[in-house]
């Protein structure tokens, strides 16, 4: 596969801050994106019913993103500005932009397509600061590079959470009139944008990386695997595409017999587009065009290694309990904890505040975790099984929500899904990087982030149709959802092989 021919230079401290400084600016767009969107939904009228719906924007742009920036800043360099880094800076200017103008929304329609443009903003930025670590360090820091970014995600997370407390404990105003959104939200989105383009702009300036003629030397890739991959793909049949077209047809059919939610249809939809681009991709290896993108793409979806698919399955049942999370806190927190299901009331203005609180602590605890709690776990009990135990801790804090009716005990549960999430940013990434091929570490990490962003798609196209039948108006349940998944997670975890593991370690 690949021959070493030489070692990276070892970075020190602040090699390491400047390569991942600028995930903190990125965290701060995706904590108030988080932390702030269902609020700013209902502010503009919107019904806990149809959030899921409004959210679909993010997951959808994220899944379309990811493999096609990963795929294309493999394949990217441009001298001085380099391989990732013209990523990181067009993803944050494009994400300013929309932090900026979100708070000037004048509807539901113009906030959805503004969380469209963030999301996928963000998601050109983010892909690329994943391959940066690998691509910046040698194997023997790669824990210690997801860790440090890690440590930046959960800083930035707990900045931009922060930001309406803070400016409301400031005497800035924390209600508005019905159909507009608070001071306090409109403030903490400008200067959150501004945060976020300094940070990136802080990296990019800061760090310089290797030209392909390093990386070459570095890791000496033999080019043969993008010809064993061609033959690959070539050799599958397109039954595989007709399989899934057939399959987005049944989903369709079963929404429209059953009258379930009609972003289903969605779901529908990409199961049937998977499908076509996979025929076409495997046409395309057949005479030859395996060169093209949609090809390369589908070619190493198709062949990711056994590790990175055990571990795709972890990712896809970790991030369904994060995206119910994000979704719905802040019902679930004003409904039960503050006793109001009016947007427009002071208390529900008042939980969305606490609910900025708690996502603070959850997120400063990560950042604290990943450099005290996780080499320590991995250390003892090797990554899978230090990755179970805090994906179990997590589960734990989402039933608490269940018991626990003071808010501020709600900072107990915060606890336990702090150190899940520090986890689910760190081990998972930090045990690919060191079994993926250099010159590919773009794309099996877009790939991989697949799996991050199509359980948010699933939960947002289904379920809300699974509250409206099992639980209506009670939301409150979808925490048990979140808490189930998570310990589906740390089941699988459990199934990546320790010796396949320990030979990453």
């Amino acid at each position: 596969m690949k021959v070493g021919h030489g070692r990276k230079p070892r970075q020190g401290w602040a090699g390491l801050w400047n390569i991942s400084f600028g995930f903190f600016g990125i965290q701060i767009g995706f904590a108030l994106q988080n932390a702030n969107m269902s609020r700013v939904f209902q502010s503009l009228g919107s019904s806990i019913d149809d959030l899921p719906a409004l959210w679909v924007a993010a997951p959808l742009t994220g899944l379309l993103v990811q493999p096609i920036v990963g795929h294309l800043s493999d394949r990217t360099w441009l001298g001085r500005l380099g391989r990732r880094r013209p990523y990181f800076l067009t993803g944050a200017l494009l994400a300013t932009i929309a932090l900026l103008w979100m708070p000037e929304s004048n509807g539901l329609l113009m906030a959805a397509l503004l969380l469209w443009m963030l999301d996928a903003s963000l998601n050109i930025s983010m892909e690329p600061f994943r391959a940066f670590v690998g691509d910046m360090l040698d194997r023997d820091q790669h824990t210690a590079g997801y860790a440090v970014q890690t440590a930046f995600i959960g800083a930035g997370a707990v900045v931009g959470s922060l930001f309406p407390y803070v400016l409301d404990h400031l005497g800035v105003a924390n209600t508005a009139a019905a159909g507009s959104i608070p001071d306090t939200v409109r403030y903490s989105f400008w200067v959150g944008g501004i945060a976020l383009f300094a940070a990136v702009l802080w990296t990019v300036v800061t760090t310089r990386e290797y030209s392909p003629e390093e990386h070459a030397a570095f890791h000496g890739e033999e080019p043969a695997e993008d010809a064993a991959s061609s033959a690959a793909l070539a050799g599958r049949s397109l039954l595989g595409g007709v399989r899934w077209i057939a399959a987005g047809a049944i989903v369709a059919a079963a929404v429209w017999n059953w009258a379930l939610e009609k972003e289903v249809y969605l779901l529908a939809a990409l199961l049937a587009a998977y499908g076509l681009a996979s025929m076409l991709a495997i046409r395309l290896a057949r005479a030859g065009r395996s060169a093209s993108m949609l090809a390369g793409i589908v070619g190493d979806f198709a062949g990711m290694p056994p590790l990175m698919k055990r571990l795709a399955f972890v990712q896809f049942f970790s991030w369904s309990a994060l995206f119910i999370m994000w979704i719905n806190t802040t019902p679930v927190v004003a409904q039960y904890h503050f006793g109001s299901a009016d947007p427009a009331s002071a208390a529900y203005q008042e939980a969305g505040n606490w609910v900025g609180v708690l996502f603070s602590v959850y997120n400063g605890v990560a950042a604290i975790a990943a450099l005290a709690l996780l080499p320590v776990l991995s250390s003892w009990l090797g990554k899978a099984r230090a990755h179970a135990l805090c994906l179990t801790a997590g589960a734990l804090g989402f039933s608490g929500f269940l018991v626990l009716r003071d808010p501020d005990a709600l900072v107990i549960c915060e606890i336990g899904i702090g150190i899940a999430w520090a986890s689910i940013l760190a081990m998972p990434y930090a045990i690919l990087a060191s079994s993926l091929p250099q010159r590919k570490l773009g794309i099996y990490m877009g790939l991989f982030n697949v799996f991050v962003v199509l359980p948010q798609l699933l939960v947002a196209t289904v379920m809300g149709s699974i509250m409206k039948a099992l639980f209506p108006d009670e939301p409150i349940w979808t925490m048990v959802f979140a808490a189930a998944t998570l310990l589906v997670a740390a089941a699988a975890s459990l199934r990546i092989g320790e010796g396949e593991q320990q030979s990453l370690l």
